[in-house]
């Protein structure tokens, strides 16, 4: 759970982020079908990482929106061990001022202990995700963080349980 963030012309908001990873639902399965589709690849799983809420509250109103944030493990090709590490140091170099932008934006980057959150690539680096893009990073606990490596494996293996749907809503608030 985020803090709270004052808006510009009034009220604040809080980001809340759930953390998976579950199988996709039906919707992010379509929605992974299509991206991949869209850029001449074939869907080989799909992974619901995390559920990212964000909760307003103004002086007349309170909204609130969801966003489910999806690996879509697409038949990318991977890069080469040396594009791989310039893709890596291109992280490494922007993270200080990258984490100090998230906190502009949403609060302050999460930290357990004193530790900084890992930022996860959610289009992994080695299927060519860019290091530095906002919709390409999310911050992610370490010890799920960890987890993701061979999950991620299975995905792009196009083995189960990513490539079955799972449920709408894979956990209560």
């Amino acid at each position: 759970m985020g803090p709270l963030v004052a808006v510009p012309g009034g009220g604040q908001f809080r980001t809340v982020v759930y953390y998976g990873p579950w199988q996709c639902s039906s919707q992010l399965m379509t929605y992974c079908r299509e991206k991949c589709a869209g850029s001449g690849h074939a869907l080989q799983g799909c992974m619901w990482l995390a559920d990212v809420k964000m909760d307003f509250e103004g002086t007349i109103v309170r909204a609130g929106s969801r966003f489910g944030m999806t690996n879509c493990c697409c038949n990318y090709g991977t890069l080469n061990p040396a594009q791989n590490k310039a893709a890596r140091d291109k992280w490494d170099d922007s993270r200080p001022e990258f984490r100090e932008q998230w906190a502009k934006r949403f609060g302050a980057w999460p930290s357990e202990n004193g530790n900084p959150y890992e930022g996860h690539h959610i289009r992994d680096l080695w299927h060519g995700g860019n290091p530095t893009d906002w919709d390409n990073i999310l911050p992610f606990p370490k010890d799920i963080h960890q987890t993701l490596f061979k999950l991620y494996n299975q995905c792009y293996a196009n083995a189960p349980p990513w490539t079955s749907v799972g449920t709408d809503f894979p956990y209560g608030e």
